[in-house]
């Protein structure tokens, strides 16, 4: 999973995606530089503990962040829009800058997103005429031509392709044009240290009217909090009151608004968090693992971690009662412990 960081210049996406992932600014990077995050699961780490494997493994989100400078309205450079066509999602940083009054600070926020929103629906707008003016000269089945229609409508009175409905068949022809407002969007204010957690309503109501959920944080503070000793962060961080750090909240917020969910193997030799997309049936929760489970797919061997815990252990699960054994088409949970049987 991969996650694009941009925002104006001097918005702090850079000093966010450093909080993020632990890296230092590259000064020799061009175009984007890339991070991976560990994605924090309390449930690996319990069942690390129970089960002592060889080897422990948390999901993973890779964040790139995007360079280029292309908000001074100049468009998207080229390599930047490649860049944010292979993400999943986007993350927009915007800035309350410090030296203002509230209303200003407010204000330079909302022209900060009102800017990149701009700028990345001008650039789905030109792909949408482009491919109109060639279905004009060729032939096109009809759900294609009626998917560009209606998207080049709402890109033309500014409205991000996300917040609008397309017929199923349409939906289906979508995907080929990486229209960028289609995208999952994270607006992330950068706030003063005073202001930390507290979003703007008229922001929040602004991006929510175009489908985008706000999460705020001071970028400089999360990047002090994440150059701290692991057992000197939790204490620093309850004396500035902040429940969880910033790439706790931006992870889980990205998981939330992708649609997306763990589940867990365990064994000897490895304890491991799978992610898929929720309402994944375990045959094809399978193949996140190997396309030979998938294809070989007899039945999956199934507990929740709640029950696992509760009981205290697999056995006693089974004795319970709590251990299952699923089909095919059973719809994968949040926290489920699988065992997969397959023959190839």
């Amino acid at each position: 999973m991969k996650v694009g960081i941009i925002g104006p210049s001097f918005s702090g996406k850079t000093t966010l995606f450093q909080a993020l992932t632990g890296k230092g600014e590259d000064t020799s990077a061009r175009g984007s530089n890339l991070g991976v995050v560990k994605v924090p699961d309390p449930r690996v780490e319990h069942l690390a503990r129970v089960f002592n494997p060889k080897k422990k493994t948390l999901a993973e989100v890779t964040f790139v962040d995007l360079l280029a400078g292309a908000h001074e309205g100049k468009g998207f450079d080229p390599q930047t829009l490649a860049s944010m066509k292979t993400t999943d999602a986007l993350v927009i940083v915007v800035e309350a800058p410090e030296g203002l009054g509230d209303a200003e600070r407010d204000a330079a926020a909302r022209k900060g997103l009102s800017d990149v929103v701009t700028e990345l629906t001008l650039s789905d707008l030109v792909i949408a005429e482009k491919r109109l003016e060639r279905i004009r000269k060729e032939k096109t089945s009809e759900a294609d031509k009626r998917a560009i229609e209606n998207a080049y409508a709402a890109l033309s009175e500014e409205k991000p392709l996300r917040i609008v409905s397309f017929a199923p068949d349409e939906e289906n022809v979508l995907p080929n044009y990486q229209f960028l407002t289609r995208k999952p969007t994270i607006v992330v204010l950068n706030v003063r240290e005073a202001d930390q957690g507290k979003a703007s309503p008229k922001l929040g109501a602004e991006a929510a009217a175009l489908g985008m959920p706000v999460v705020a944080l001071c970028a400089q503070l999360e990047h002090e909090i994440s150059r701290l000793a692991p057992e000197e962060r939790g204490e620093f961080l309850r004396e500035l009151g902040i429940g969880e750090p910033a790439q706790d909240r931006l992870v889980r917020a990205v998981y939330t608004l992708l649609n997306l969910i763990s589940f867990l193997t365990t064994g000897e030799d490895e304890v491991r968090a799978w992610t898929c997309e929720r309402g994944t049936p375990a045959q094809r929760a399978a193949g996140k693992i190997h396309s030979d489970i998938e294809r070989g797919f007899i039945r999956a061997e199934v507990v929740t971690y709640d029950d696992f815990v509760a009981a205290g252990g697999m056995t006693e699960a089974k004795k319970a009662g709590k251990f299952r054994l699923e089909g095919k088409e059973y719809v994968v949970q949040d926290g489920d412990i699988i065992n997969f049987r397959f023959n190839v």
